[in-house]
């Protein structure tokens, strides 16, 4: 990279939260590409953490973010009719599963989440909060109240009180220390005991990532949801799905939720929206869509007209593109791939995961003993090797899979060669 770009970031920016920065100074990107400063190539596999889904640049959406720009770039979406604002709403509530009707729209995940407790408890007229342990909602102090995730959360209390941690359907390291099937998947049924004796009956919504990003591709079992789902209807409690990270076809679907079979009454939007252009949603049914009353949400950026106009087209390419096919045939295939690679590389734990949202976890023993270091060595193998891959998980040993949805068979046959050339040099075996 070039010494002026590290200075400028060195001198005037805020970088000391961020985990092994790429050393990638970013000239251009197309598709599943991205150029250096340099000239050198790049085959991106974490799509900015899940977000160009249909791919760099894509033409129709540069188009349609283009010619919003030569019209207008703001009016205040909650002030004034924003056309744009309502045909993205529209198309929300087309492609969004059950009764989804009326969305919110805002500039980042956080705040969709922010924004969606504040209006589930605005209608059960009731404070409390159940989430997930190993979650990640965000990075205000609402949303890492109900992340549980210690090393997101450290330095920044005192939290929100009323929030109550339900364990999560982490079937690799399970909090029970069963085995699924035959455990019953206690996981989910414990969130009657959560209710009863973790909270003082006054739960208005359950918030869970359908598939958990950043804990590390974890994938709940296949009846998880529907139980839950049981238990809270039977406590008057909504459910929030935050699909931030696993919307917009990323799992093969359009969102994850749709692969376990139940409705939520509130959903969350972000990264994928608008291939990369700043805009999130959370939406609601009708009935709660009433709990709002003038004066109580408001965005002064949400809803920007460019970044509309860019979702409307990019919902219109994952469907023309078939870009959700893809990422179900290139997904199956690469996590078949590595699941046969487990057997011979006995460093890899885990292969879990959804469509093009993929996790690969990494051990050191039989103990299961997390290989933190190795993830971070093989994530920088593969960036010397042209491939760009992300690290997470709650034990940070995870390699994480997240490519555009545009890519091809020849580029996901490169990214396993090469996480497979960079495990065989690295690894422990």
């Amino acid at each position: 990279m070039s010494l002026k770009a590290k200075n400028n970031y060195d001198n005037y920016m805020i970088t000391g939260m961020v985990a092994g920065f790429q050393p990638v100074e970013v000239e251009n990107a197309f598709k599943c590409t991205i150029t250096d400063s340099q000239g050198k190539d790049y085959l991106d596999c974490f799509s900015g953490i899940s977000v160009v889904n249909a791919g760099h640049n894509h033409p129709k959406i540069q188009a349609s973010a283009k010619k919003q720009i030569d019209k207008f770039i703001h009016c205040c979406t909650y002030v004034y009719y924003n056309p744009r604002a309502g045909e993205i709403a529209a198309k929300l509530a087309e492609i969004t599963p059950g009764k989804l009707q009326k969305s919110f729209l805002g500039n980042s995940g956080a705040e969709a989440v922010e924004g969606a407790l504040r209006i589930a408890k605005q209608h059960c007229h009731k404070k409390e909060i159940i989430c997930l342990t190993q979650s990640f909602h965000g990075r205000t102090v609402g949303t890492l109240s109900i992340t549980g995730n210690r090393g997101r959360k450290k330095g920044s209390g005192p939290y929100l009180s009323g929030i109550a941690f339900a364990p999560a359907p982490n079937c690799y390291r399970c909090p029970f220390r069963q085995t699924y099937p035959g455990c019953g998947t206690t996981c989910a049924h414990f969130m009657s005991d959560v209710i009863n004796y973790q909270t003082s009956g006054d739960v208005a919504a359950f918030i869970a990532e359908p598939i958990m990003g950043e804990g590390g591709i974890i994938v709940p079992p296949p009846e998880y949801f529907k139980i839950i789902k049981e238990i809270l209807e039977s406590e008057g409690i909504l459910f929030i799905a935050d699909e931030v990270q696993s919307g917009f076809g990323r799992t093969g679907k359009m969102f994850a939720i749709e692969h376990y079979g139940v409705e939520p009454e509130i959903m969350c939007m972000a990264k994928g929206i608008a291939n990369g252009y700043p805009l999130s949603s959370f939406i609601v049914t009708p009935d709660i869509a009433e709990a709002f009353t003038p004066g109580d949400h408001l965005s002064t950026f949400g809803g920007n007209p460019v970044s509309c106009a860019a979702a409307v087209a990019n919902i219109e390419v994952l469907q023309e593109e078939k870009l959700l096919e893809n990422a179900e045939k290139i997904g199956r295939w690469l996590m078949s791939e590595f699941s046969k690679l487990a057997k011979e590389r006995t460093e890899i734990g885990d292969v879990r995961g959804k469509g093009l949202m993929i996790g690969i976890e990494l051990i050191k023993d039989s103990g299961k003993k997390p290989a933190a270091e190795l993830a971070k060595a093989v994530r920088k193998e593969c960036l010397e090797n042209g491939v760009l891959i992300g690290v997470g998980g709650t034990l940070a040993n995870v390699l994480r899979l997240q490519p555009p949805l545009c890519i091809t068979q020849e580029e996901a046959e490169k990214a396993f060669t090469t996480i497979k050339k960079s495990l065989t040099k690295l690894g422990y075996y």
